[in-house]
């Protein structure tokens, strides 16, 4: 009986399909990484500190600003 006949559960490749290759390890990690980080919940909590961040530096640098303004 032959091991590697149909029906015997082994899958035998002929040859090499470039098309199921996936070489772009970087775009799939950046996929990951922002499935992670930009979506659900985290996703919100990420947002919501980046837009918290901005308007205390905008704040800061406003009151620097009007400081060295009004300092006569």
């Amino acid at each position: 009986m032959d091991a590697h006949g149909p029906g015997s559960g082994t899958v035998q490749y002929n040859r090499w399909n470039e098309n199921n290759i996936n070489m772009d390890v970087e775009a799939a990690t950046r996929t990951r990484l922002y499935d992670r980080m930009c979506t659900g919940n985290t996703g919100v909590i990420v947002k919501t500190t980046g837009v918290l961040a901005a308007l205390a530096s905008v704040y800061i640098i406003g009151y620097i600003t009007g400081y060295y303004i009004h300092k006569c």
